[in-house]
């Protein structure tokens, strides 16, 4: 019979499963006796008596036939029979050829095998709804266990299924499945498989089922970037029966999860807000289009590029596509940190001093390009600090320029972004689409101090056999940047949390957690980002329409992605303490080589006596583009007379 093959997360907990028919096979000698037993008693309670095909029970059901109750007298083995050969039995087939043949190929299975391989056969065959098959399947999907742990309750409800699996699905109808499973618990007490004081406790209990069908996390669309990539390598997944060990993390998986249903529902809850919303349980929309408000979530170890959390969509029953990973969207201006990390390797210091101004920049076509800012507003002379910090789009397109786009293509693509940057100014700000898990991927370069990670989903993968045919080791992809410019760079963003366009960041997670990043707003509002680091965790969030549409007329990386980064990450850490318990205070140290000093936040220059305290900060350079003041001067250290040995 069809395997499944099953996907299973970091933790070694079942996150999905791949496969023609989701089954995994048990041994009947695994299984409790009472399990097994409950199935004989309401399908075939002379299952041990008769050849494959109860005379008794065929005439009783002419009996009741003639006087108008319609039932059945299949047994065990006949329904096996029609439901393993389905070309040769067609159980939809009324007619009296179909029952005799069926009769007659029960007759010959029942010659040939015994009657524990039968039932345990027929155990792990039948449909319980779902697209999952087998009692295994059944009960680690409704009951969140193997079926060798079930209890009396949960097997009775299990065998209460086989009638009518979508009429007696544990997880719509919990009533109506209680009612029949207390006459299986009844038939089996009757039949002498329990006692009648285990069928009145059985009884007495409540259908409990699991949350997310049993799995740890809900993750579909990992599980198919994983399906996608086991078959790329020649691993044939879908024949079923091997084990996929992940990357993923359940715990930051569920808090992406949840944390984007809550804010785009927020987002469609606002006043005004004119955009078709989600609807749960709708079919009217397409598998790949939605017309209401989308949104991704990718969250990776910035040390290895392990992907612990991968959302690709509001809701995968309704669309499968996944827009982390197939999308292409305008990243806006979370692409600005690389055109400023491209501006500080080539010796430009975070203090120097541009003006936010208006631009006219001539194009080849014979056109003008005139970048503006989302708030409509030029603030004239800034450092590139502040630039970053407040997003001004005129500064960022002048180091584009300044640069050359080929020279900050060049640093994306070393960054790992994979698609084209097509050499206009208007990319300095990100009008150039990427794949959303390219970008935050790219975005480990600043984690790693220069040196990107290629994001990874499989450790390894075990045929039934438990033999290893897949590992994927750690790949580092070559250094990107400098480590000095890559700390410089990476502290200018962490203002942009700390006094920035991300500063509802610190709404969800203390100081004590340091968080660097970046925004991002595209010119018409129909994509908005923020990707950010912590020194566990690189993670990007976008929402936005599958057509892209405005979402509305302030729409913001700030005020709408942000929020669902920040929700995530705290939640995260809110339920592994230990992280932060075990972490140094500051991971973010300066490398050798980044030169620091107190500075003026209103000029850009060395902070002085007169300097006041809520104007005063900490500015790095790279060693040699430091101003003159932090230079050390070797002549002083004669100073004092000689130097002895």
């Amino acid at each position: 019979m069809p395997q499944a093959s099953v996907v299973l997360a970091r933790d070694g907990s079942l996150i999905g499963e791949i496969g023609k028919e989701i089954r995994t096979n048990v041994s009947i000698k695994s299984l409790p006796d009472y399990l097994p037993h409950a199935f004989v008693a309401v399908e075939d309670h002379r299952f041990y008596q008769h050849d494959g095909v109860d005379v008794v029970g065929i005439a009783g059901a002419l009996k009741d036939n003639i006087f108008g109750e319609r039932r059945g007298a299949s047994t065990i083995t006949q329904q096996l029979v029609g439901n393993m050969h389905p070309t040769l039995i067609d159980r939809t087939d009324r007619s009296i050829g179909r029952k005799l043949n069926e009769q007659a190929a029960a007759r010959e299975m029942e010659k040939h095998y015994s009657k524990d391989q039968i039932l345990e056969a027929y155990l792990n065959q039948i449909p319980f709804g779902h697209g999952w098959y087998g009692v295994e399947s059944a009960a680690r999907h409704y009951f969140g266990k193997s079926a060798t742990k079930l209890s009396i309750a949960e097997a009775a409800a299990l065998a209460a299924m086989p009638k009518g699996p979508a009429l007696y699905d544990p997880l719509k109808y919990p009533d109506r499945v209680r009612r029949r499973r207390n006459i299986v618990l009844s038939l089996m007490a009757d039949q002498g498989y329990i006692t009648a004081a285990q069928a009145k406790a059985a009884q007495a209990t409540s259908i409990t089922t699991t949350p997310n069908g049993g799995y740890s996390a809900y993750s579909p669309w990992f599980v198919d970037v994983v399906r996608i990539q086991a078959t790329r390598a020649g691993i044939p997944v879908n024949d079923g029966g091997y084990r996929i060990y992940t990357s993923l993390d359940p715990v930051l998986q569920n808090a992406a999860t949840s944390a984007l249903l809550e804010e785009t529902a927020a987002v469609e809850a606002q006043p005004g807000y004119s955009h078709p919303k989600y609807a749960p349980g709708e079919s009217r929309r397409s598998r790949t289009q939605t017309d209401y408000l989308q949104g991704m979530v990718v969250a990776l170890d910035p040390a290895s590029g392990d992907v612990r959390a991968l959302v690709g969509g509001r809701d995968y029953s309704d669309s499968h596509f996944d827009r982390a990973v197939d999308g292409m969207r305008q990243p806006g201006s979370s692409f600005k940190p690389i055109v400023y990390a491209a501006a500080i390797a080539d010796s430009i210091t975070p203090n120097a001093v541009f003006s936010d101004t208006a631009l006219a920049i001539p194009l080849p076509n014979g056109t003008v390009y005139s970048p503006e800012n989302s708030d409509g507003q030029f603030l004239g002379p800034l450092t590139l600090r502040d630039a970053l910090a407040k997003s001004r789009n005129g500064i960022a397109v002048q180091l584009g320029v300044k640069l050359g786009m080929d020279s900050v293509a060049s640093l994306a693509h070393r960054m790992g972004v994979s698609s084209r940057i097509a050499p206009y100014p208007s990319s300095a700000i990100g009008a150039s689409v990427v794949q959303p898990l390219d970008l935050v991927a790219a975005y480990t370069t600043f984690a790693n101090l220069g040196t990107p990670v290629e994001p990874r989903f499989i450790y390894r993968i075990e045929d039934r056999n438990r033999k290893v045919v897949l590992t994927r080791e750690v790949k580092a992809l070559a250094p990107a940047l400098d480590p000095r410019a890559t700390y410089v760079v990476r502290d200018m963003m962490r203002d942009v949390v700390e006094r920035g366009t991300a500063a509802s960041i610190r709404r969800f997670l203390p100081a004590s957690i340091p968080v660097a990043g970046k925004t991002g707003t595209t010119n018409d509002n129909s994509d908005v980002w923020f990707i950010g680091l912590t020194p566990d965790l690189v993670a990007g969030v976008w929402l936005g329409f599958d057509k892209p549409t405005t979402i509305t007329s302030g729409a913001a990386g700030g005020s709408l992605a942000a929020p669902v980064w920040g929700k995530m990450v705290a939640r995260y850490y809110a339920s592994k303490p230990e992280i932060l318990t075990a972490r140094p205070a500051d991971q973010w140290t300066p490398p050798l080589g980044v030169i620091f000093g107190d500075f003026d936040r209103a000029t850009g220059e060395p902070a002085t006596a007169d300097t006041p305290a809520d104007r005063k900060y900490t500015e790095y350079f790279v060693e040699g583009t430091e101003p003159g003041p932090l230079r050390a001067d070797p002549w002083k250290l004669f100073g004092s007379g000689p130097i002895i040995y």
